[in-house]
């Protein structure tokens, strides 16, 4: 295999615990600042325009790991990570995955058969697939009652719930609270918070 052509290839680094827009702007920085050309930055992978030496791979190692973020090695773990990226833009920011069953969203997104992804995922983290997801979809119902835009009905539509009973079932079980004691309490305590203004 020659080496001259390597530097004309791009390079996907893949970085644990980057899961906010506020980490990619993070890294956005210090690639810049490290002088690392990037064609592009998304959760939990970058792309660089070439490849880095080892030595600039140690100093953007260093970078990160002082904001809980780390360059990843070990191929499971960069595909666990990238089950969880594609979970939370499924989640969080996209609606495509209304479409689909989110077993042959997760397969046509990562190229691998759904019950690899699922094996892999629960002896990389001890927990499945589906809890992981279910954690988000409960954390992103949560916002939508705080931002008190859509009624409930509209909020189990728009999260791809049988129902509102289906909705609130799981809400109950992973908070210990109805969707509606939740949105009272957490209007109460705004209110509180803006008296003490």
């Amino acid at each position: 295999m020659g080496f001259g052509n390597k530097y004309h290839e791009h390079m996907k680094l893949y970085i644990k615990n980057m899961v906010s827009r506020r980490c990619k702007m993070f890294v956005t920085e210090e690639l810049q600042k490290l002088g690392l050309g990037y064609l592009s930055v998304e959760l939990g992978m970058i792309e660089l325009s070439r490849e880095i030496s080892p030595e600039q791979r140690k100093k953007l190692q260093e970078a990160l790991i002082g904001s809980g973020l780390e360059l990843m090695e070990d191929k499971k773990a960069i595909l666990t990570e990238r089950i969880k990226r594609t979970v939370i833009v499924m989640v969080h920011y996209s609606d495509e995955y209304v479409k689909y069953k989110f077993s042959n969203y997760l397969s046509e997104k990562l190229g691998y058969d759904y019950a690899y992804l699922a094996n892999l995922f629960s002896s990389e983290t001890g927990a499945t697939i589906e809890k992981y997801i279910i954690r988000h979809k409960i954390e992103r119902v949560k916002e939508l009652l705080l931002y008190d835009e859509l009624s409930l009905k509209e909020i189990s539509y728009k999260m791809h719930y049988s129902s509102v009973a289906h909705l609130s079932a799981q809400f109950k079980r992973n908070t210990g609270l109805t969707p509606t004691h939740f949105k009272h309490m957490t209007q109460h305590r705004k209110r509180i918070a803006i008296e003490d203004l």
